[in-house]
């Protein structure tokens, strides 16, 4: 194996750049010749790639977002686009790939390895929805942005003594807002794998102004039935009959848009120079993620059978502190 590639695929998240540049080093020092595709699976399919050097990645490690740049690509989905794909990598003599991303840029991962091609993924994602890492590059820092704005809502709901509503991102995984809930000691937290109606969150609202709180958190996950649209238009709707209404703030992708801190630099740098030597070692078909506070490769078949699950015990935890 004497050249490989990288790419960066669906949603950004903090420290992707941390490991392309671990990737880079990595293979320069193992006397390969490192390509970038640009724009993800997109770049694949048009042919668009750029060959890297260190200097290359000189000082993006502490940069946010990616420097490769990420698309969403329907024509990967399909057999001819993958083909496309290949056809472009076998012409540039490209042989094997890393691909730094979520469940779905994993997705096409085993689609790639099934066709033959030699393929290593690194799980990266704020949601933490990827099976095969106990958790994902730009989940910390992701969670350490939550965590901010909920303690500077926190003093201001104080203040006024009012509610206030968070909403994280997530998709359809509550993981993000369950732990930003339980470390920012929100009195509720709604996410999607449990249905929490409104009426529920308003009697945990009550419950603790009579426990005379001066302010009231509710963190809620944007995939879950009640987000803070359904939530807000709720208490209003009823307001003078539950007696309050809700503030809500939407942090959409400013929780993607920070700088990686410490934990998420370390994590790429790590996952971007394993994934890089294994290539080198001539296996593949294995995403790279962190099991059991190890590096460890699980097959990328295994990955894709199954969507990891959130360990509800904390949602009850949540609950007991938030009294």
């Amino acid at each position: 194996m004497t050249r490989i590639a990288v790419l960066t695929s669906g949603g950004d998240a903090p420290g992707m750049n941390a490991a392309v540049r671990s990737v880079v080093r990595t293979g320069l020092d193992r006397g390969l010749e490192v390509f970038g595709a640009r724009h993800g699976y997109a770049g694949l399919i048009a042919g668009d790639f750029v060959q890297m050097s260190a200097r290359d990645v000189g000082g993006i490690i502490q940069r946010g977002g990616t420097v490769l740049g990420s698309a969403r690509c329907e024509e990967f989905k399909i057999d001819a686009g993958r083909r496309k794909a290949l056809e472009h990598l076998q012409r540039r003599e490209i042989c094997g790939l890393i691909i730094i991303g979520g469940d779905g840029s994993q997705t096409g991962a085993y689609e790639m390895s099934r066709l033959g091609f030699p393929v290593i993924g690194i799980a990266s994602t704020i949601d933490n929805d990827l099976n095969g890492s106990e958790i994902s590059i730009g989940v910390d820092t992701a969670l350490n942005i939550a965590l901010e704005a909920i303690d500077r809502l926190k003093v201001t709901a104080s203040s006024h003594q009012r509610a206030f509503l968070v909403e994280v991102m997530g998709r359809d995984s509550g993981y993000l807002a369950l732990m930003a809930g339980i470390a920012g000691g929100a009195e509720a937290i709604v996410i999607p794998e449990v249905e929490t109606h409104p009426e529920v969150i308003s009697e945990e609202l009550r419950l603790a102004y009579d426990r005379g709180k001066p302010h009231a958190i509710v963190v809620v996950a944007e995939g879950a039935k009640y987000n803070a649209d359904g939530l807000v238009q709720y208490f209003r709707e009823h307001r003078k009959r539950l007696g309050f209404d809700l503030r809500a703030t939407k942090l959409g992708h400013v929780q993607r848009g920070g700088a990686p801190g410490v934990f998420d630099r370390l994590l790429a740098t790590q996952l971007g120079a394993a994934a890089t030597e294994l290539l080198a070692s001539g296996k593949s078909g294995h995403l790279m993620g962190l099991l059991k506070g190890r590096i460890a490769a699980t097959p990328l078949s295994e990955v894709v059978a199954k969507r990891k699950t959130l360990d509800l015990r904390l949602l009850d935890l949540a609950q007991v502190l938030a009294k």
